[in-house]
């Protein structure tokens, strides 16, 4: 995983923590969502990266 891709995904996955905290306090449920959602993205990004590396990792050995 590139250390951009990978640095991306962890800070999707921390905005979107912070948001669904945020939105926790305050009782906005749409900010709750949005912070799941964002959150959510980060994993995406996360197991795509971790996809490619295992692919690349196959061809290499």
């Amino acid at each position: 995983m590139s250390t951009e891709n990978k640095i991306s995904a962890g800070m999707d996955k921390l905005k979107g923590k912070a948001e669904e905290l945020v939105g926790k306090a305050t009782g906005d449920d749409e900010k709750v969502a949005e912070g799941k959602a964002t959150q959510a993205k980060g994993d995406l990004k996360q197991t795509a990266e971790k996809a490619k590396d295992a692919v690349k990792d196959a061809f290499d050995n």
